[in-house]
């Protein structure tokens, strides 16, 4: 049936669905959807708390770790200046005259006189006490003999770990429990008499002010040593207590070198997982407020919040130090916060739904206009971004093209710094052997010289042209040793050419030549001039066989026989021509890790080497073509083999002659 002609409109939901049509119909699918647009609304109003709870409480979060990152790092620059300054001194021990007379020849006047200077210096130094301790670990000298209750004079202290790594040769540094009860940091160094342990010094260092500076981590914090024991704490209970359960054999090694005296270790009462970023060496984890006997062992810290744990390593001293840090204030924020981004969020839907309702029809009117207009907005904005990223990028490329180049000239030009300081460092080794050299033509010119004046005031000047030629041949002489090291030492750019390898190979032994008839080492040098030629820039070949022979040197110091070998032979690699050079010596070779790291940046097995010559050898030889390769020979030592180019690329011109 029609409605008649001034019948009113049918009600519309907010669908525009009549009530009583539709799949749900009436009021009854009216309420349906609004009761899913209210769970809806709830839910984002929920969705949005929870996301600004978790913001808030991580950026809270991250705050308070700066915070107490800051704070750890002044009690750990507290520590260092505090305990580790004195580390050194039981190195310096050693150059007191009295105390060597002592180690030599024990006797009671070398005693007192060692005692007086022990007792002085700890009285300077402000330590607990310095020891004197023979090969043996008697204490044959102590600082505080003057306290019989705490000095350990004549005792034998032999089991302590500090005594038995310094006897090996080895600086050591450890915390323990003295004889006396009294904790302290233990630091020593061996004695030397020429090259024997004569004897070891150790230096104890007292704790007690760093119980000074608990208050200003304002919070409950420790440090635990190598053992992950507790030696120091704000909380009294947590001392002497283990992180993690120790080892029945580690317990017996403790408890034979009396680290912790005669104390049990008991398990730290809080539990708590740490995780150790290797880099760093930062330590962070997380303890529960829900048990309650975290909280009691926390003290009045202990909150339901739980609390973060932050640490790290104390550079050089194997210890780590924790704090415990309160979340409840971060937690507290991120619920204000979570509860008023609820509030905005409940706000913004309701300003949606009354600005949706306002302009419904409007916008149902001005749909298709809008969605023309935003379709070329968006098309021109698009346009406009990616012109802007072409423009963006290409102005980046060309910036890291101009950055590399210039990467590039530093490199080159840090490389030949390094080349020439090589040069120089290898000139002062042969300083003693140039000054021999010259000294003897120098002798004979001054000698002869005074003859050739003599004779001329005599008229004899037969007798005085023959001085002056011997004079002369002298001069030329001092010449031929002067000329190679002028060369050598000259600082040039890598200039390839022609270059004469035996030539090459005998100016860099006749650097050698002092040290090679004073170590008593036979050359045997099968690189004979003018039979090799190779492709490179002759300076830098020389620097490289240089570096390559006095390492050979250094291998063979004890060795018998001494023999170093130099051949070279015409080879192939990847079909290009090539002449390989090998440098052979007779020492011990090369062990498994020296073959695999030997090329390494600032990997070196010389105690005072810096590790950077066969690095910047293999370099140089990778620049004109070549390389340096490493291995054991069959007969023993090591063998170092060089290959340079025997011709010029293909596309390099030959200059003329």
């Amino acid at each position: 049936m029609s409605l008649p002609t001034d019948a009113p409109a049918p009600i519309t939901g907010p669908s525009g669905i009549a009530p009583g049509h539709g799949p749900l119909s009436g009021r009854a699918g009216w309420l349906v959807r609004r009761f899913l647009l209210v769970l809806l609304g709830l839910a984002l109003v929920a969705g949005a708390g929870a996301l600004v709870y978790q913001r808030s409480f991580a950026q809270g979060e991250h705050s308070l770790k700066a915070a107490t990152n800051g704070r750890l790092d002044l009690f750990a620059s507290v520590v260092e200046a505090r305990v580790r300054r004195l580390e050194p001194v039981p190195a310096t021990i050693q150059l007191n005259p009295a105390v060597l007379s002592l180690l030599r020849a024990p006797d009671p006047v070398r005693e007192r006189a060692a005692n007086d200077y022990l007792a002085r210096l700890n009285a300077h130094l402000g330590s607990v006490a310095v020891y004197v301790l023979d090969v043996r670990g008697i204490v044959l000298a102590s600082s505080n003999v003057a306290e019989r209750d705490d000095s350990l004079l004549g005792e034998d202290v032999s089991y302590r770990p500090y005594y038995l790594e310094a006897l090996a040769g080895r600086s050591t540094r450890h915390f323990a429990i003295g004889s006396g009860g009294q904790a302290g940091y233990f630091a020593s160094h061996p004695i030397y008499d020429g090259p024997r342990v004569l004897g070891v010094a150790a230096i104890k260092i007292g704790l007690d002010a760093l119980e000074q500076t608990w208050p200003m981590l304002a919070a409950p914090a420790l440090v635990a040593d190598a053992n992950q024991v507790v030696i120091l704490s704000s909380q009294p209970a947590w001392r002497y207590t283990s992180l993690e359960p120790l080892p029945a054999e580690r317990r017996v090694d403790l408890q034979l070198a009396q680290t912790y005296g005669a104390l049990r270790l008991p398990l730290f009462p809080v539990k708590v997982l740490l995780s150790v970023d290797d880099d760093t060496q930062e330590v962070q984890g997380f303890v529960s407020g829900d048990e309650a006997r975290h909280r009691e062992a926390l003290g009045a810290g202990g909150n339901r919040a739980g609390h973060l744990v932050l640490g790290r390593s104390l550079d050089g001293m194997d210890w780590r130090v924790l704090i415990f840090t309160s979340l409840s204030a971060v937690r507290q924020q991120a619920l204000i916060d979570g509860v008023g981004g609820a509030v905005s969020a409940a706000f913004l839907i309701l300003l949606a739904l009354y600005w949706s309702q306002r302009r419904r029809i409007e916008r149902q009117k001005q749909a298709a206009k809008r969605l023309l207009e935003q379709a070329n907005a968006d098309l021109e904005h698009q346009v406009g971004l990616r012109t802007q990223e072409l423009t963006d990028t290409n102005e980046q490329l060309r910036r890291e093209v101009a950055e590399r180049q210039q990467t590039e000239q530093t490199l080159r030009a840090a490389q030949d710094e390094l080349v020439h300081a090589g040069k120089m460092a290898v000139l002062g080794q042969l300083a003693a052997s140039i000054t021999h050299e010259l000294t003897q033509p120098l002798g004979g010119i001054r000698t002869l010289a005074g003859n050739a004046a003599e004779f001329m005031r005599r008229g004899n000047h037969a007798a005085a042209q023959d001085n002056l030629s011997i004079v002369a041949r002298l001069v030329e002489q001092m010449a031929r040793i002067i000329d190679p090291l002028k060369s050598f030492s000259r600082k040039s750019s890598a200039s390839p050419g022609a270059t004469d390898v035996g030539r090459v190979v005998e100016q860099a032994l006749f650097l050698y030549q002092l040290r090679v008839r004073h170590d008593q080492v036979r050359v045997d040098n099968r690189c004979a001039p003018g039979q090799w030629t190779g492709w490179c820039d002759a300076n830098r070949l020389e620097q490289v066989l240089v570096n390559l022979i006095g390492n050979a040197l250094d291998a063979m110091r004890e060795a018998d026989p001494r023999v170093l070998t130099l051949s070279a032979e015409r080879c192939e690699v990847s079909g290009v021509p090539m002449v390989a050079l090998t440098v052979h010596d007779s020492g011990k070779g090369l062990s498994e890790t020296d073959q695999q790291r030997l090329f390494e940046p600032f990997y070196t097995t010389k105690p005072s080497g810096v590790g950077l010559g066969l690095a910047i050898c293999r370099d140089l030889a990778a620049e004109f073509g070549g390389d340096l390769q490493a291995h054991n020979h069959p007969d023993g030592g090591a063998c170092f083999v060089l290959t340079v180019p025997a011709e010029p690329p293909a596309d390099t011109p030959i200059p003329s002659r």
